[in-house]
């Protein structure tokens, strides 16, 4: 996707592409430090509280930035659960949200697999989509972000799941054990 739009996209990225050890997790830190990432605590709470103001100083400075409601990459090209955090920066910024469906992905690059296939990624762009309200309101943060995953769910034609994607690939590997 940063590949296609004019500006460029800062994205969070979860820490782990940070932390990895050896020359090779060097490589890889260096390379999402150069291309501008933001690393996320996927954790939740009070660790994600530092992204998500990176986020917000990114979006104060008039820049782009892309998330992945999701939090992972899907496992099996449905469209799975979004995390809050968006409807907060959404909120929060008062910069608008720009849905994109993505497909392919899953085949792509599938979870697991270091070397991607060369593909062709098809891509929709949603109207701008715009949220006010109390962003400490864990209610109403639910009803935005699925009001995203809907839209999303609507561009793409993908199955919804209401559960996280990040619980499904953890119910997927103890099925395999």
């Amino acid at each position: 996707m940063p590949l296609v739009v004019p500006r460029k996209v800062t994205f969070l990225a979860k820490s782990e592409y940070f932390t990895s050890p050896g020359p090779k997790g060097l490589l890889k830190k260096l390379t999402f430090i150069a291309l501008g990432q933001v690393p996320v605590d996927r954790s939740g709470g009070r660790r994600s509280e530092a992204a998500l103001i990176t986020g917000l100083k990114v979006l104060a400075e008039g820049k782009c930035l892309g998330i992945y409601p999701e939090g992972t990459r899907s496992p099996d090209g449905r469209l799975y659960k979004g995390r809050t955090g968006i409807a907060r920066l959404a909120i929060e910024s008062g910069a608008p949200i720009i849905p994109v469906a993505m497909f392919n992905t899953e085949k792509i690059q599938p979870t697991g697999t270091v070397v991607p296939k060369v593909m062709r990624v098809k891509m929709i762009f949603g109207e701008p989509m715009y949220f006010e309200g109390d962003s400490t309101d864990l209610q109403y943060l639910r009803v935005v972000t699925d009001q995203i995953m809907s839209r999303i769910q609507e561009m793409s034609g993908q199955e919804y799941v209401d559960t996280y994607a990040t619980k499904a690939k953890k119910s997927s590997e103890e099925g395999e054990d």
